[in-house]
Formats: structure tokens, sequence, C-alpha cells
């Protein structure tokens, strides 16, 4: 969940690798980048450790890409970014009931926060990842939004599309667990409008999914018929949606 989608000077590789990223297919898109330079390597990284995220498969390929990187790095910016990875690994880990890896997780966003300026690129990401360990570890709705909140920010200051629409979509849940209907499909909205913009098909799904749960009938079985299309599609990822997208069963009651 990092990066920002298309490149602004239309560079063939990174288009490329966008391409196959939003389709996932990101050990095809792992395997257009040769791991020889910090830059290369954190990316290769970044890509298998979405696949985890994504697939709940590629652990093992992911830990290996990641050492590398971490190897490579050499300024305090390139150490915090694998660093953020390894945080967003570790996450995923623990939400996924891979293994518990939750202390791992906190320590190495917070060794990512010690070294990465709070003006620079990579913070966005950065505190975005950190809301997502206070909402769905820690379980604190408070400090996730103030987390998204400076990421949200982060992510305008910095035109980083990719990351808003994460931010939206989480801004936008917390706001339905509060009961904020309208503030809730907005930024729902926000997000799909975002994602489609930048062809980011593998987020769009999701972005269905969740904006449906805002909107009435028959608006809302229309949103979730599309989200399941999308979703077999791309061959069932995210594994996650497979509940959210479950039809209902027959005979059961409606609200």
């Amino acid at each position: 969940m990092s990066g920002t989608g298309t490149t602004a000077d239309d560079d063939p590789l990174q288009t490329a690798v966008w391409r196959l990223r939003s389709r996932a297919c990101w050990a095809d898109a792992a395997a257009l980048l040769t791991p020889t330079t910090p830059a290369a390597a954190l990316q290769r990284a970044a890509l298998l450790v979405e696949r985890c995220l994504y697939t709940e498969q590629g652990w093992e390929e992911a830990e290996d890409a990641l050492r590398t990187a971490e190897a490579l790095a050499h300024t305090a910016e390139e150490r915090g970014a694998a660093a953020c990875e390894r945080g967003q690994l570790a996450y995923a880990a623990t939400l996924h009931t891979v293994r518990d890896r939750a202390d791992e997780a906190r320590a190495a966003l917070g060794r990512a926060a010690a070294l990465i300026p709070p003006g620079a690129p990579g913070r966005p990401l950065l505190d975005f990842r950190r809301g997502l360990l206070a909402e769905n570890l820690a379980r604190s709705p408070q400090a996730a939004q103030a987390a998204y909140r400076r990421a949200h920010a982060g992510a305008t200051a910095h035109a980083n599309a990719l990351l808003l629409s994460f931010t939206w979509r989480h801004l936008a849940g917390l706001a339905l667990r509060e009961g904020e209907l309208a503030e809730a499909r907005h930024g729902f909205a926000e997000s799909l409008r975002i994602r489609e913009e930048l062809g980011y098909l593998v987020g769009t799904a999701p972005a269905l999914a969740s904006l449906a749960d805002t909107e009435p009938e028959p608006e809302a079985s229309r949103l979730r018929e599309e989200a399941r299309r999308l979703y077999r599609l791309l061959g069932g990822v995210p594994t996650w949606l497979a509940t959210q997208l479950a039809p209902p069963t027959p005979g059961a009651a409606t609200a």
C-alpha cells in the first residue's frame, strides 16, 4: 500500500510495474526489478509485502526481499523506508493470524518514525500504517483517526493520489462506525473515484464493497455485484473480501 500509481515522467519500467501491481500481479511486477540499488530493492520488497497483505501468500519471498532492501539501505530515509516495510509485513502476518508479530510491527514503525523526517515524502505512508496498527491491533479508533488525518494531509501535500484513496477509505470506515453515514459515503466515494482514475483494479472491489455499505437498495446490491465481478476476475483477491462479498443466504430476511 505504497507508491503513487502512475509516474509523472511515464518511465516505461515504472509504468509496467504499476500495471502489473494494479492487476494483482505482484510477483511479475517484482521480477521486473533488479535489486541492485536501495530504491529498486525497496520497491521490490514493498511489492512482495503488499502481495502478502492481499493474498496471504508469499511470506518467505517477502522476507528475503526485505532483508536485501535492509542490507542495501544506507541513508536514514532508506533505512526508515525499509523499517516501514518491515513493520507492514509484521502487521500483515498478525492481521492474517499467520503469527503474532504485533510487537515487531510496533517496534519497526517506531524505528521508521525516528528515521523519516516529518516533512519527507515517505512520512505520510508511515503515518497511515501507524493508523492501521492503532485501529486493527491496538483497537484504538481515536489514535487511528489522528494518524490517518496526518497521513491524509501529507498525501495531499505530496500529491500521493493512491495513498489518498487509502486515507479516504479508512477515515470513512471510522466515520461509519460512529454512525456518520453521509461522511462515510463521501469518503468511500472519493476513494473509489481515485482508484478508478488511477486504474488500481485490485483496490476497486474493496472500494465498491465499502461504498455499498452506505447506500440504499437497489444501489447497494449493484455495487456489491460489481465488486464480486472484479473479485472473481482477479482470482479471489484480496482474500479478506470473501466474507464481505458472500451472497446473502436464500430466504434470509433483509433489512
